[in-house]
Parts: C-alpha cells; structure tokens; sequence
C-alpha cells in the first residue's frame, strides 16, 4: 500500500448528461488497470438499465494507481456518481466518502440546475472542489462563456478550471496532475481505534453482503472481529481490498482507504448505509456522524401480479433497500390486489427505476399504483394526521388539508421562456423570481404543489425546451388545499387500488382522463360495463365499453318479424342476468395506463 499522503480521494458531479461516465472511463483506461479488450463504455455502469438509458443509477468506487510528474506513485479512489435529482441521496453518500470533487461543466451547455446543488452539496462536506470544462471538443463549445459562468454563478476561480474532452482524451493528463497538486491527502491516525463509515452495500448471491466502506481512523485487516456501532453484531472478516473494476482483495485497508469487506454477513437487515464499523478488541469511543435520514416525497404502492409470490417480492424488496438505502417500505394491502407494499420514492424515475430493477435484477412480476404525495390533514376532532395512500382518507372527518409545496428553479435558454412560463402556470405554480444568468440564459423560480409535478411535468419542460432546460427543486413546506378522494367505479364496484387523492378543481379532469384510459384497456364483455369517477356518491365522470353482441338472427332467413322479435328479447333478458352476477377482470395494463402521461398517450 502506498502511505497517505499518496492517497487522493474523490467524486465526479455534475448535471445530467456532462460527461461524469465517459471521464470515468478515461481516467480508467489512462492507469491501464484493465486491458483495452476489455474496455467499454460507460465501463463502471454494470446494471442493463444504466446502459440502456444512458444514465448512472448507482455510485460506483475505483482505485487506480498513477505516477505523477514529481516522480512519486500516488493511488486516486474516485466516484462516479449520477446526475438526476432523484438520486442525489447517492451523490450525497459518495461524496462522504472523499475529500475533493471534480465538478464537471459542458462546455456547450453550461452550468445547470444540477450543477449548482452537486456544488453546494460538495461544499457542506468541506470538500476541494475543481471546475473541469469537459466537451471541448464540441463545435459549439463555449470555453470562454462557460468560464465566465464559472466565476458568476459558481463563485470558483475560472483560471482553476480544468479543460478535457472525456471523449477523445485530450486534457487528461494535466487533469491526473491537477487532481494530485490540487486535492489534499487524507487524514486519520493508522494507530488510532478504528472507524469506518458503510457508504454503500450490494447483495451477492455467494458471498452474501459486500460492504463499501471508507476507514477514517484505524486500521482493518483479514482475520480480525468486526462490530456494527448501530446494532452491535460481530463479524469476522474473510476478505478486504479494494475496487479495481474487479474486487482486488489487498489483506487490510487503514485510515485514508476506500474498499470493501466480506464478512459472511447472511441477512440483510444487520447492514444500514451510514453506519460506522469498528473492531470488537479495541471498539472506538462513539460513531462517526452517519448520513441524514432520506424523506420520500412520491408514494405508491407494489402488489405482485400473483399473490402468492408475496414472500419472493419481499425478499426481492430487502435486498434492493440494501443496494438502494433511500427506498423506503412498510406492508399493505389491497381488496383487488392483495398483499404488497406501500413505498417511498425520491421522484418518479427513482419509481420507474425501482420497477425496472424488480422486474429485471429478481424476475418479479408487479403492479404499481398511482404514485401520490403526502398530505397534512386536519381532522373535524381536530387532531393532525399526515395521509399518502387514498384508502386511509377519512370521509366526512376533514376539517381542513395542505399539500407539500416545492421552490422549483428552472434555468432555461431566453426562447423558451413563454412556453416554460405558461407550463408552469397551468400546474399552479406562482412565479417568485425571475432573473437573466448572462444574454442567452434565465432563470426561473416558482413556487409549486409537488402533486403537480408528478405526472408529466419534467418531459413536457424536455420537450417544450428542446432538452436545453434544466430542473431543480427543493421542498419548503405545506400549503392550504382542498383535497378530494377520486374513485373510480367499475360496473358500480370501486376498485380501491386505482383510487387518488386531488386537488378539487382537477379531480373531473382527472376522472375523465382516467375514465377514458381504462376503457381502452378493459375487454369487452357480453354486457356494458360502466366506467365511472366518483367523488364520495356524486357521479363526476363516465365510460361505457359497450356489449358485444351475438348474431342470434344468423339463422332467420324471412319468416314473420315476431319471431326476430322474440329471439331479440331473449337475448336481451340473458344479458340482464348476466349484468348481475357479471364481474369485470381489470387486466394489468389497466392500472399501467392510468399511470401514463398525456404525451404517452399521443405517441
């Protein structure tokens, strides 16, 4: 191992789409620790979905050695985080682990929402930060404009900034110099008892729980008893090392290092991201300050499509809260679905995410319901409780409600300013700021129901922006609403797992829209089915997926109309009996369709 003042530990932030992946890979090929036949892109990205949509979902540690110009060997672990919003909480625990970042800017675009909070979130921790301009490259790179937006809206030194292009390589030598002369080493005492903070874990089939961990203080090495701080329980270390794309098992890690341990830890509930690690022969005095508790701001609840695959989905659900610590669950239940699991989502990809990853990494077949926020309610007695699931609403007992209010900042080119403008207003935002970054960019600040944005928000933003817009939100309280319960009816029956909470004035909207999505969805029967959005027992919408109907006049050649007569009632008196003990099957495309945007539904 190389001593300390070797070692340089850091993360790469940035907005969306910058360049963090493709910097990764470069600086991985560059310490030449994997063969260039194995080499790939986005080569840290090792779940299907982040190649698929071209994003990073999880934080992912690698340590790489380099020899700097001053003729010394120096060993760099660095992070490569995501950029979404809804998977700050990963950014967040990577940069507990460093002491430096590199915040990466793209020279054509600039800096963004994303890039503003990954700073700021950087800086709490007392973190090193260095601008890197990446995509120089690019025609319309605006090395001098971005530089400019480095002073102004960031406040860092232009003349620091680091100008690469992660794609063809260029700059990346200097940038390996800057990291070494800019960053400082880390501190700890090797002598002192150990500490190490768990900033991330995954499941492993074979080995059971890998943990990642940074030592603060101390040291660890293979064969010794280690103790959880949280929960007390002891483990003896089997493996210890570092990331090296492939595990590289080294017999120790001391204080500075970023590695893993297997310790034949079985169940997933003994391990909790945040939580400090120390030896049982010499424990330390207290833990080290663990992680802010994650609040869910989207709620929804996962049903299995057969319910007897309850047990698999909830083994299923352990071990993603492990590899994914901001999922929050408890248990529930539906009269149409059965038993599931009410759970707690950062925003809407983080559910899109979660869903994908169950059905991909554990081959389980889920249904999700209409994702809802949580609401303040005041009952008549007058007692505060806080509702995110429609089947709790108490009818009848509502003095009053709020809804969750979020300070949204929208940074966007000067032409799409009207549109963003009018997008904003139509989903009850009130414009609190406004103010133009340099000649071509504004900013944006409202004031919104996070409700509103749930839905279709970001990609209607997307599109009406040409994707030149960026999105950044932050919660700031409760506001006043008026707040209904939406049921939807089939054939007079409520079906409880596609009720939603609304906002009064949007609830026939809504009702229609739902309405009219499910009769698309539903087959039709021998009888009408009525498709119906109530609100209490007031009837606010309606569908109707009409008969089909038997030709029981086929084998009536001429003869007297009576007789067509008499067979046309006596279908018509089956299908009457047939209404009453008639029940409708909701297929699993039914609930989906619910769930889908305006936009979805055109293309």
């Amino acid at each position: 191992m190389v001593e300390m003042k070797c070692k340089r530990n850091f993360c790469i932030v940035a907005h969306i789409d910058h360049g963090k992946s493709t910097l990764a890979d470069r600086l991985i090929q560059k310490a030449k620790i994997i063969d260039d036949r194995q080499m790939m892109n986005q080569i840290l990205d090792n779940m299907d979905i982040e190649r698929e949509r071209g994003i990073t979902i999880k934080s992912q540690a690698v340590t790489i050695p380099y020899k700097a110009k001053d003729g010394l060997d120096y060993e760099l672990n660095f992070v490569d985080t995501p950029g979404h919003v809804d998977f700050s909480y990963e950014v967040s625990r990577a940069i507990a682990s460093c002491e430096g970042a590199l915040l990466l800017i793209d020279a054509s675009q600039g800096v963004e929402s994303q890039t503003v909070s990954n700073m700021y979130m950087a800086l709490e921790q007392n973190l090193t930060i260095v601008p890197v301009i990446n995509k120089i490259d690019l025609p319309s790179a605006d090395i001098e404009g971005v530089k400019k937006q480095i002073d102004h809206d960031l406040g860092l030194l232009p003349e620091e900034a680091q100008l690469v292009s992660a794609k063809t390589g260029q700059g990346i030598d200097d940038l390996m110099e800057a990291i070494v002369t800019l960053f400082p080493p880390p501190s700890g005492d090797v002598n002192a008892p150990t500490q190490a903070l768990i900033f991330d874990c995954h499941y492993d089939a074979f080995r059971g729980v890998i943990v990642h961990i940074r030592v603060m203080q101390g040291k660890i090495k293979a064969g010794d008893t280690i103790r959880m701080m949280s929960s007390g329980s002891e483990y003896k270390v089997e493996n210890i090392g570092v990331f090296k794309i492939k595990y590289e098992d080294t017999g120790y890690l001391e204080a500075g290092d970023v590695g893993y341990i297997i310790a034949g830890i079985k169940t997933v509930q003994d391990v909790k991201v945040g939580d400090t690690i120390t030896l049982s022969a010499n424990p330390a005095a207290e833990p080290l300050p663990g992680f802010k508790e994650v609040k869910p701001v989207v709620y929804s609840s996962i049903y299995p499509l057969d319910s007897n695959d309850y047990e698999e989905l909830r083994d299923s659900m352990e071990k993603l809260r492990l590899n994914d610590a901001s999922l929050v669950y408890e248990k529930d239940n539906s009269i149409a679905l059965g038993n599931g699991f009410r759970c707690g989502f950062l925003g809407l990809l983080h559910l899109e995410i979660i869903e994908e990853r169950l059905e991909r990494d554990f081959d389980q077949s889920v249904i999700f319901t209409a994702p809802s926020v949580r609401y303040k309610v005041t009952l008549t007695s007058g007692e505060e409780i806080f509702i995110d699931n429609p089947t709790e609403y108490p009818e009848g007992r509502v003095k009053s409600a709020e809804e969750p209010y979020i300070k949204a900042s929208i940074i966007t080119p000067g032409e799409y300013i009207g549109q963003i403008m009018a997008l904003c207003n139509e989903k009850r935002g009130v414009q609190t700021n406004m103010q133009y970054l340099d000649e071509k960019r504004a900013e944006l600040t409202y004031e919104m129901p996070l409700a509103e944005v749930l839905f279709d928000f970001y990609d209607r933003l997307k599109s009406y922006s040409r994707g030149y817009a960026s999105f950044d939100y932050e919660i700031i309280g409760y506001k006043p609403t008026v707040l209904v319960k939406l049921d939807i009816l089939i054939n007079g029956k409520s079906v409880d797992a596609l009720s939603q909470l609304c906002f009064k004035e949007n609830a026939s909207i809504q009702a229609h829209k739902v309405c009219h999505r499910l009769k698309g969805e539903i087959a039709r029967q021998q009888f009408k089915v009525a498709i119906q959005g109530a609100i209490g027992s007031q009837i606010i919408a309606r569908e109707t997926v009409n008969p089909v109907r038997k030709d029981v006049l086929a084998k009536c050649y001429g003869g007297d109309i009576t007789r067509k007569r008499k067979l046309l009632e006596k279908q018509k008196e089956g299908k009457k009996r047939m209404k009453m003990i008639g029940d409708v099957e909701l297929p699993q495309s039914a609930f989906l369709a619910v769930l889908k945007s305006d936009e979805d539904e055109e293309h």
